[in-house]
């Protein structure tokens, strides 16, 4: 992946087909500024598949961890992984 080109949100609208393109293509990310803020990124769907999987991948990890944790302490108090899972998912909504 190439290092990402910054734009404004004007500049973005002015061509978002070659935005698009870009991410496609050249595999070139463009990080969309509003009133110099950083706010959103365009990148292509097959990377944004792979990090959501990495993400998912790692968090599946850290509950294993958390479950092997709760389990080795005694399972007075402790929850399974699908009810562990399930606060993650309420607490990132």
């Amino acid at each position: 992946m190439s290092e990402p080109v910054v734009e404004s949100m004007a500049e973005v609208r002015s061509h978002l087909a070659d935005v698009i393109d870009r991410a496609r293509r050249d595999e070139t990310p463009t990080i969309i500024t509003r009133r110099g803020k950083q706010e959103a990124v365009v990148l292509d769907i097959g990377e944004y598949q792979r990090l959501r999987q990495l993400a998912d991948q790692a968090e599946d990890a850290w509950l294993g961890v958390l479950a092997d944790e709760a389990e080795a302490e005694g399972r007075e108090g402790s929850v399974s992984l699908d009810e562990m899972a399930a606060m993650v998912r309420a607490h990132h909504a």
